[in-house]
């Protein structure tokens, strides 16, 4: 899919506040909202509470976490075919890591994942969410 098929977010980067307690969690308890993000990306091979303790200890040892939770952004931009590039998805994450996780979060959220519940319990909620996106046909012989 060519950048200019790619989607939109389903909300603005700038709308967090628009949802004050995801962006709340994700200003005081970062290692929270991420981990539920990572939990449901990478379609449970992750837990939340393994994702949000990684975080932690990045945030801990560099003061950075963004150098992790960028590339889940990219992960999840690229599932669904949102908007972005790399470069601005680890810009978006150092100068506003609540914006860009409360955006993740959100989406996720508006494609019909319960974030509290975590991925196995959503698929067993409904399965369809374990599909992935359809993807278009690229270059043909």
């Amino acid at each position: 899919m060519s950048k200019s098929q790619d989607a939109p977010w389903s909300v603005g980067f700038c709308d967090c506040l628009s949802d004050m307690k995801t962006c709340c969690t994700a200003c005081w308890c970062p290692c929270i909202t991420f981990g539920q993000i990572a939990e449901i990306t990478d379609k449970g091979s992750t837990s939340c509470g393994a994702s949000g303790a990684l975080y932690t200890l990045i945030l801990f040892i560099t003061g950075c976490p963004c150098l992790y939770s960028c590339f889940y952004r990219s992960k999840l931009r690229n599932q669904y075919n949102l908007k972005g590039g790399g470069c601005g998805d680890c810009m978006r994450h150092f100068w506003c890591e609540t914006c860009a996780l409360t955006q993740e979060y959100r989406e996720l959220k508006n494609r019909g994942f319960d974030m509290s519940i975590g991925w196995h319990a959503n698929v067993e909620k409904n399965p369809g969410l374990a599909m992935a996106p359809p993807v278009e046909k690229g270059m043909n012989r």
